[in-house]
């Protein structure tokens, strides 16, 4: 049994999380994505990835529903690959590794690229309660559980979309 055949039966959200999109190709896709790239040849010359690898991960993203395939308008039919809201929502899990290796890969004032607002200012993500407004940190969270469906069930919903 694979890695993600074993999280599929856990009952943890990261762990399910993990085995749709807990790869490192599938995460710089993700990111490259989310910089604007959209074309099968535009993600493997920036990734440097085979198209084996890459083929097998969009197929999942898209497959999840994490992204979707579109028609490019402008090269006589290639296929686009483009975030769905599904893929849209993992912006801040991006924005948050990036934040973390900033400071911990390379240190405050040698981070490789600046995120910056529409404002103007520099991004360091924060969560808030959706409730109160107040900071979530650690510490500050508890766990109530629940009579849990299998995660095999939510991946198959999910798949479904």
């Amino acid at each position: 049994m694979g890695w993600a055949e074993q999280f599929e039966k856990d009952t943890c959200a990261i762990a399910a999380a993990v085995s749709v999109v807990g790869d490192p190709w599938t995460l710089l896709i993700l990111r490259d994505a989310f910089l604007g790239v959209r074309r099968f040849e535009d993600f493997r010359r920036g990734l440097g990835v085979a198209r084996s690898v890459l083929a097998a991960r969009l197929k999942k993203l898209v497959q999840y529903g994490i992204m979707r395939i579109g028609a490019d308008d402008l090269s006589f039919g290639r296929r686009q690959y483009l975030l769905t809201p599904k893929g849209r929502d993992l912006f801040p899990i991006l924005l948050s590794l990036k934040a973390w290796g900033d400071v911990h890969i390379y240190g405050r004032g040698a981070e490789p690229h600046d995120s910056v607002h529409t404002c103007g200012c520099h991004i360091d993500p924060k969560f808030t309660c959706a409730a109160c407004g107040g900071p979530i940190e650690f510490g500050d969270l508890r766990v109530n559980t629940r009579a849990a469906k299998k995660v095999g069930d939510a991946l198959a919903a999910a798949r479904a979309v």
